[in-house]
């Protein structure tokens, strides 16, 4: 079954925020943002922008009557700025205006005055000068010591990797309408509801219930609308609370990208020990995480940094450290992974080292340290369900993973001009919110009397299809045709104390609770059917819209047994709750079952080079990924394609840049570049691995939201393997991102 949005999304009937009608009145939003990366005793002049006609105030903290502070773990955020700004970028005021030309005009009126300070702009400067986020954290497991004793090699290095940019196509946004009573109804381009709602009730002082928050839809966000979406959101509801005025920001391209941040980059210094039979002994590494100038979602991401630090592999002496570091730059946040991808790259790269120093194929000692059952992770959990060397089996089977390795050699000897490469990803990432408390949802079912279903839920649609998945699970449940069924907004008042979504965990909860829901009304449905058709209740089901007995279709429509269930005052609305069960976690031990289960699979990379250029091609990438029982392929394989390529971009030519001022040069679509039709691979295949899937997963469905982003690293040591073809003398520095200038340095390096 196709994306039930894809028809509306191909004619642009699709409803995003900025195609919400505007009402009459309507102002618009701009920010004033700092222009230096930090300094204190702040002083602004914003009297000449306050004269020129068309401009309605001017906000500032002043203005705000709760409390100004945004920050959604550790409160180091305020929505404005006060008497020292912490990063270029760092939102001041908050312009009003009755169009947003005047707004931009005004914001050229405004004069800042401030002592400027020293800027950080390194994380490792950070560290040095013990400039934190939050204490560092670590994981341990077995003793390291008792590690060493048992490698005949050990190997130490350090790897980077980058930042990058979410370029959502739909830049954030926010319309906040006052109601009667001190109420606002606000539509936010925004992962987490009831964050913004929750938020902007502590801004203005007003409880919660008088904030209803709507989201249609997103035209992308990729974890950069899950806390990040808040702050425009609070401005406008700020506005529209004093005003009493319909307020609106859009913010453009350039200065979402100036004043949003991005994924983490990180550094990482390890030691990896391993036996003479190159099973690894031991693991001993720290990451230095840039967090930017306030936490955001730093301590969560840190943890998801952690709880994948060993990848695929199962590594019985582990020492893990995270370092989350402030400095002068935007506050960086959630992306696809959310912290795991920059460890995945840290493991696949020490394994790269250990291999090239040993003088044996990499995957010789992938494949020997695959997790398997009953294997510890480092945060405690027992593996269990494991499919990571059935998928490489798999992939091996399907795709002859030996003669692909033999095929790259004989290219090798027989051109010089081109070199190719060869890589292989594994696979296993954990699907959950690391923090528990997150792991639940609910959904609000309606049957109406003519036999159609209206469904709300705390998902938000954002392209990856968790509509069509509910409507799915409504449809499986009751028996009936998906044309039968709607999916509302997402909306507060209608459910409230939504999670985000995010972590891959839209689907499996929020589909969780629908098919609750929809169990519970099935139930009633039964009983009615039973006495009109004079059956019993157990041998009753509904199919392709009609009630069958046993083997029997009969003549009861689903439309008729709504119907008659209305007419006896049968409660035809049911709400679901679940809470994802078994999982906790301890972090005063740091250990526990944090997640559901795991999702494995292994790719294959291959890549070109030109040795004169320094350019390449991605040749293929073939991938075997465990879907469990995929509940819609169409859908789960259109998340491996995007997320490889985003994981490919990341790794080859997406690279944030700032100055030694702190300002982001990476500031445009010409100096940041995403991959476009002719980045893409020559071929893709996606293979589904045979698995039972997982019972906490819905329909036992596994989530494909981010663990298919890490198959996208094999672009980095395939293109890396190619360098090496050509110069033997290549020594990789494990620096990500993998640009054109970095290969054709690496070709020549001596």
């Amino acid at each position: 079954m196709k994306n039930t949005d894809s028809k509306s999304h191909l004619q642009g009937k699709s409803i995003y925020l900025d195609d919400i009608p505007e009402l009459q009145g309507t102002l618009h939003g701009l920010v004033y943002d700092s222009p230096v990366a930090h300094a204190k005793n702040v002083n602004i002049d914003y009297s000449e922008a306050e004269k020129l006609a068309g401009v309605i105030k001017i906000f500032t903290y002043k203005d705000i009557p709760g409390e100004n502070q945004i920050g959604a773990i550790i409160q180091d955020e305020p929505l404005f700025a006060e008497d020292e700004v912490h990063f270029m970028g760092q939102p001041i005021a908050f312009i009003v205006a009755e169009t947003e030309r005047i707004a931009r005009e005004a914001k050229k009126l405004i004069k800042f005055n401030a002592e400027e300070l020293p800027a950080i702009t390194d994380a490792k400067v950070a560290k040095e000068k013990g400039s934190f986020i939050a204490p560092p954290r670590t994981f341990k497991l077995g003793n390291l010591e008792d590690g060493k004793k048992k490698s005949k090699y050990i190997i130490k290095g350090t790897t980077e990797s980058g930042g990058q940019e979410h370029l959502y196509l739909e830049t954030q946004g926010s319309y906040a309408i006052p109601k009667e009573n001190q109420s606002l109804t606000l539509y936010s381009s925004t992962q987490g509801a009831t964050a913004v709602q929750s938020i902007t009730s502590k801004i203005l002082n007003i409880p919660m219930n008088k904030i209803e928050v709507d989201v249609n839809r997103l035209g992308g966000g990729f974890g950069g609308k899950e806390d990040q979406a808040t702050p425009w959101a609070v401005m406008v509801s700020l506005a529209a609370f004093v005003l009493q005025k319909p307020v609106k920001m859009i913010l453009a391209r350039h200065d979402d990208m100036r004043m949003t941040g991005k994924r983490h980059p990180y550094t990482a210094e390890y030691t990896i020990g391993l036996s003479e039979d190159l099973k690894i002994q031991f693991y001993d590494i720290e990451f230095t995480q840039d967090a930017g100038a306030s936490a955001d979602l730093s301590p969560a991401i840190t943890e998801r940094t952690l709880f994948h630090a060993t990848g695929s592999y199962f590594i019985p002496n582990t020492e893990i450290t995270v370092y989350s570091c402030r400095t002068n730059t935007i506050p960086n946040t959630a992306f696809r992974g959310f912290g795991g991808p920059q460890a995945f790259f840290a493991i696949e790269a020490a394994l790269q080292k250990a291999a090239d120093e040993i003088g044996v194929p990499v995957r010789e000692i992938q494949f020997k340290n695959l997790i398997k059952d009953n294997d510890e992770f480092p945060y405690g959990q027992i593996a269990t369900e494991t499919e990571a060397i059935h998928s490489w089996e798999t992939t091996d089977k399907l795709f002859s993973i030996e003669k692909q390795y033999k095929e790259v050699e004989k290219f090798n000897s027989e051109n010089t001009k081109f070199k190719k490469g060869i890589n292989i990803t594994p696979l296993c990432f954990g699907i959950s919110f690391t923090n528990t408390m997150m792991n639940h949802a609910r959904a609000l079912v309606h049957i109406y009397q003519d036999g159609s279903v209206g469904i709300s839920t705390g998902a938000i649609e954002m392209g990856q299809g968790v509509n069509t998945k509910m409507k799915q699970v409504a449809a499986y449940v009751f028996g009936i045709s998906i044309d039968k069924i709607k999916l509302e907004t997402t909306n507060t008042t209608r459910v409230a104390n939504t999670s985000p979504t995010a972590a891959s965990s839209g689907a499996d909860l929020n589909g969780k609770a629908t098919e609750i829901a929809c169990n519970d009304l099935l139930i009633r449905l039964k009983d009615v059917a039973s006495k009109e058709l004079d059956a019993e209740v157990k041998d009753i089901y509904i199919k392709d819209n009609f009630v069958w007995v046993k083997e029997n279709k009969t003549d009861l429509s689903w439309d008729k047994l709504v119907q008659i269930a209305f007419m006896q005052r049968v409660k035809l609305s049911e709400k679901g709750h679940y809470s994802t069960p078994d999982i906790y976690f301890d972090k005063t031990k740091e250990k526990g079952h944090p997640f559901a289960y795991h999702v494995y699979g292994t790719a294959v990379t291959v890549a070109k080079v030109d040795t004169m250029r320094g350019t390449y091609d991605i040749e293929s990438v073939d991938i075997v990924h465990d879907f469990g029982k995929s509940m819609n392929l169409f859908l789960d394989k259109g998340q491996i394609e995007g997320a490889l390529i985003q994981g490919i971009g990341w790794v080859t030519m997406e690279e944030i840049r700032f100055d030694e001022n702190g300002r982001l040069l990476s500031n445009s679509l010409s100096s940041y570049k995403v991959p476009d039709i002719n980045s893409v691979p020559k071929s893709v295949k996606v293979e589904a691995l045979e698995s039972e899937g997982h019972k906490h997963a819905i329909l036992k469905s596994k989530a494909v939201g981010e663990p298919p982003f890490i198959y996208g690293q094999g672009a980095y040591f395939a293109i890396a393997d190619a360098i090496k073809a050509f110069n033997k003398n290549y020594k990789c520095d494990f620096s990500a991102p993998m640009t054109h200038e970095k290969v054709l340095m690496g070709l020549y390096q001596k």
